[in-house]
């Protein structure tokens, strides 16, 4: 049987939770959300998590349509006439430009909804954070949200935000420093993620700016490959909400343990 409250993994109590679910209690009646054991500050990051994943596999599959409609354009402008010219007539032509531009839509769309909702998730488990080792961060609990918003400091900012509650997420007693406990999933989440949003951008300039058939076609091609490379950082961001959701329940599951001595991350 799964867990009555986050629905992916197996019950391990009386009253159905896994044992990630079970380090926070129910709301009380009335109440917003659930706290966990022991410490009343820190508040259920599972639901907001799970949201927040579906919504990162709606925009892969946003990014998938994409690509699927680029292909179809680019296919139709590949057949040439004896001048070079492309063989496709105006109407098929506004129709596949019109898919194309329409999947583009979608994937604004989607990536909206799901900035909402990961930022969201994101100030939560930062708060969670807080409770279990303040000296973990460099930045304050606002910049959760502003280091996103901070031109070209957004290329690093919120990596910092991230390795903070990770430091801070790790269980008490973990062998060596664990300010510098090995995190190749929030390095490789976030490498491929700045990487897609700096070529996105570059990739609809060109597309844009596109004046000739081989202009386009050049333009199609790279967007589609900066389309495959957000698939595989939205693939990593939903490893990394629930590898952190899950190191956080087990951390709260410890109850009001201190850490023995805080950590400042570097």
């Amino acid at each position: 049987m799964l867990c009555s409250l986050c629905g992916t993994r197996p019950a391990a109590t009386a009253d159905g939770r896994c044992r990630i679910c079970a380090a926070f209690r129910r709301a009380a009646p009335g109440g917003l959300m659930a706290t966990p054991i022991g410490l009343d500050h820190l508040r259920s990051p599972v639901g907001l998590g799970r949201a927040a994943c579906v919504l990162l596999g709606a925009v892969a599959v946003a990014d998938a349509l994409s690509i699927v409609t680029g292909v179809r354009a680019r296919l139709l402008l590949g057949e040439r006439t004896e001048y070079g010219l492309a063989a496709v007539d105006e109407t098929t032509w506004t129709h596949a430009e019109t898919l194309y531009r329409s999947a583009g839509v979608l994937q604004t769309v989607a990536f909206l909804a799901t900035a909402v909702l990961f930022l969201a998730w994101l100030h939560r488990v930062r708060l969670n954070a807080e409770v279990f080792d303040p000296g973990a961060h460099t930045m304050r609990p606002g910049w959760t949200i502003g280091a996103w918003f901070v031109p070209i400091g957004n290329l690093w900012l919120p990596y910092r935000v991230v390795r903070g509650i990770w430091t801070a997420s790790v269980l008490p007693g973990t062998p060596g420093d664990r300010a510098e406990t090995p995190r190749p999933l929030l390095h490789a989440w976030w490498g491929t993620l700045v990487a897609s949003e700096v070529l996105s951008r570059f990739a609809s300039v060109r597309y844009d700016r596109a004046e000739t058939v081989d202009d386009v076609v050049d333009a199609l091609d790279l967007v589609a490959s900066c389309d495959a490379l957000d698939i595989v950082a939205a693939v990593l961001a939903v490893l990394l909400v629930r590898r952190l959701t899950a190191m956080q329940g087990e951390r709260a599951a410890l109850g009001a343990l201190p850490v023995a001595q805080p950590l400042r991350a570097h």
